[in-house]
């Protein structure tokens, strides 16, 4: 890890050419990313993962968003399909313990399904809290509308990750669930004061800020920088994500190659850098984008080093549970479709 980039990246297909494997191997990236495009059966994502790894020459982290519901890279019938925040929120809500047994029940069964592929981390949980009127890029991702939900929710879901030896990696900071607009396509901006984005936008990042992971958000918090957005934005990394939810665990950016931001991939990645993010994201695995963000990347050092190395440190063995009995458990909670 010592000689890694301060990046994580993805990949074309269901296996690495043969430009990708020199690429990796030149630039060593610190982790990787896999989405749908990468997932064909078992044997051959666990196959890709191996590869990677073998390009850079230890086991560097693996990342997927496997949240349930509509963000679900690994679908039936290689692995159950699993529901959406918000139906683990319905149950909360008809039972507070019953709900958060279910939240915890499911990051447990994602554990037992990604760990054998090989992964080492599910972008999970989403502590953002979304607003009426919010654009729906979070929607049912939500556990809930106000912060005592999605905290105790998102708690739940994080420990049940790590019990069963995965990294959890909390999302969006420090909140996208006031936003206007889709950071996939166009950036948002949040005009609401400090003290109501402190008393609601921020207070589950807040309350989980002793997790090791986190990654941020392509939102512009006009009442901290009305020119940046948080991923770009050294004032709201420092002030907010570092001061306020005192958040010191391991900070990536969101994909750097989603149209919220502005200018090419090479001053995205630069921009990105320079607000104090530890790692730069960049997901759709085009080899020109990866070149222009590669060019900007620095080596992985320093505290940032050092907060890649606790995260990865925090990894524990699983917890020894039965899969077929939290399985059952777990499925029976869900409403009957």
């Amino acid at each position: 890890m010592s000689e890694s980039k301060a990046l994580i990246l993805g990949c074309s297909g269901l296996t690495l050419t043969a430009d990708e494997k020199a690429f990796y191997r030149d630039h060593r990236p610190w982790g990787f990313i896999l989405f749908g495009r990468n997932i064909g059966d078992a044997g051959q994502i666990s196959d890709l993962i191996a590869s990677m790894r073998d390009c850079v020459g230890w086991e560097a982290p693996v990342l997927i968003d496997q949240e349930g519901g509509r963000v679900q890279r690994i679908k039936p019938p290689i692995l159950q399909a699993y529901p959406s925040a918000q139906v683990l929120g319905d149950i909360y809500r008809q039972d507070r313990e019953r709900g958060l047994r279910a939240a915890w029940l499911m990051s447990r069964l994602h554990a037992f399904d990604l760990r054998k592929l090989g992964f080492t981390m599910d972008c999970l949980p989403v502590l953002d809290v979304p607003v009426e009127g919010a654009s729906n890029v979070i929607g049912n991702r939500a556990y809930g509308f106000d912060p005592v939900t999605v905290t105790e929710m998102g708690r739940a879901a994080a420990e049940g990750l790590k019990a069963g030896g995965m990294l959890p990696c909390m999302k969006h900071m420090p909140g996208h669930g006031r936003g206007m607009a889709d950071s996939h396509h166009e950036l948002p901006v949040v005009n609401a004061s400090r003290a109501e984005l402190e008393a609601h936008d921020f207070a589950p990042f807040r309350a989980l800020k002793d997790e090791a992971c986190g990654m941020s958000c392509h939102v512009v918090f006009s009442a901290y920088d009305a020119e940046n957005p948080a991923t770009t934005s050294r004032t709201v990394i420092e002030e907010v994500i570092r001061g306020h939810i005192g958040f010191d665990g391991l900070l990536i950016s969101d994909d750097s190659s989603m149209n919220a931001l502005k200018g090419n991939l090479a001053e995205r990645a630069r921009a990105i850098a320079a607000s104090g993010i530890d790692i730069v994201l960049h997901c759709n695995g085009l080899m020109e984008e990866m070149k222009a963000v590669v060019a900007e990347a620095r080596p992985l050092a320093g505290k940032s080093a050092e907060r890649a190395a606790n995260a990865l440190a925090s990894l524990k063995a699983p917890d020894g549970s039965s899969e077929e009995m939290l399985r059952a458990e777990f499925n029976a909670m869900l409403p009957v479709a």
